[in-house]
């Protein structure tokens, strides 16, 4: 068998994101034999000469550069990866789409919806490929989730509730970060964390259509206005479908350390689920007391058929290799970027149902969400 044919990855940003995307395309070729397209990385950006250059010898990259227009510029680089500070999605992403790459963009797709919008607008006007990273819709529990569901074994869906609790800003220092300054972050644990359920109850049981929600910053800010986003998101929402559900987000939540979770109640049964253990969905499908574990390792269940023999379970980093392998497929026109990925649309939508939720925070009252088309956008 051939090899795959190659294609020239750039990547924005070589912290966290920068580190779980390059383990994810160093791992495509050698877990999902043979790949849609063989990843090779050409160059990575950053804005600390010396910790970009050690990044790229790290994780593999060809080259490093400080000013992503080179990136851009760069005749090698066929896939613009942007997992850089939310401030820094919009114009390097649309100026990478409009050099004819394919881009995908970690989330939140923008600071808020108009960016958002701007952006899918800006990307959808060129002829590449686009996915905003939602890698949560590539855990294979809530995949397996997503079929249940299809199939109609919950019956009508009537409740959704998530909560997504971390740690890290509990203490009594604050970290010196950009994710709590407002003009680069656009929120705090509302686009941080609530926009990962936001994104799974529309994957998972429809379109929102109205939210009340309740944000509120404990700490003061510090002399340099820091920080001036949300520490906690509380809220109620209505789906298309007639479900209704809460989410609850925070990154002050003493003991949490990555805490996501989930649960979806039908007419006929239900289905929960906990990131902490990733490789588990409960599952009542009888409407009797309680649920069963089921071990989402066996070779019929999604993504096992790139792994290892049943029971033996993947971890987070993975979901990362899922969900560039499917956007490999998807340049590579073996399937669409939609449903099962996020595209920049959904992106927008997400951040639509984020705003609704300053508004009614701000007001005090329910809000309902309208979502614009491409049609809605400003002349460029």
């Amino acid at each position: 068998m051939e090899p795959a044919r190659a294609i020239g990855v750039g990547m924005l940003g070589y912290a966290f994101m920068g580190k779980a995307h390059a383990h994810a395309y160093r791992t495509i070729s050698h877990i999902t034999w043979p790949p849609p397209l063989t990843p090779e990385l050409v160059s990575i950006c950053g804005r600390d000469a010396d910790a970009v250059a050690e990044a790229a010898r790290r994780y593999g990259f060809a080259t490093a550069v400080t000013d992503w227009r080179e990136l851009v510029a760069n005749e090698r680089v066929q896939l613009f990866d942007n997992g850089g500070p939310n401030a820094l999605h919009a114009e390097p992403t649309i100026a990478a789409a409009r050099a004819g790459k394919h881009v995908v963009c970690e989330k939140p797709l923008g600071r808020d919806a108009d960016e958002s919008h701007a952006i899918w607008a800006a990307v959808a006007a060129t002829d590449v490929t686009h996915m905003c990273g939602f890698n949560y819709r590539f855990v294979p529990a809530v995949r397996l989730a997503r079929r249940l569901l299809e199939a109609g074994d919950l019956g009508e869906l009537r409740h959704f509730r998530a909560r997504y609790l971390q740690s890290w800003l509990a203490g009594p220092d604050l970290p010196d970060v950009w994710r709590l300054d407002r003009a680069q972050a656009g929120s705090g644990a509302l686009g941080d964390l609530a926009a990962h359920v936001i994104d799974l109850a529309r994957y998972l049981v429809g379109e929102p259509t109205a939210v009340n929600g309740l944000l509120r910053t404990f700490r003061p800010p510090r002399a340099d206005g820091a920080p001036d986003v949300d520490d906690a998101v509380e809220a109620v929402i209505e789906f298309e479908g007639g479900a209704v559900g809460t989410i609850e987000a925070t990154r002050m939540a003493t003991g949490r350390r990555n805490a996501m979770q989930w649960e979806i109640n039908g007419s006929r049964g239900a289905l929960a689920f906990d990131m902490e253990r990733l490789n588990e969905l409960q599952v009542n499908l009888d409407g009797g007391p309680g649920f069963r574990t089921l071990l989402v390792t066996e070779p019929e269940h999604p993504f096992m058929e790139h792994w290892w023999p049943p029971g033996h379970i993947v971890g987070w980093g993975d979901t990362f290799v899922h969900e560039l392998h499917h956007l490999l497929g998807a340049i590579a026109g073996e399937h669409g970027v939609a449903p099962h990925g996020a595209t920049f649309e959904d992106g927008y939508r997400t951040a639509e149902v984020c705003d609704a939720l300053v508004r009614s925070s701000e007001s005090g009252r329910r809000e309902a969400i309208a979502y614009r088309g491409l049609a809605d956008a400003p002349a460029a």
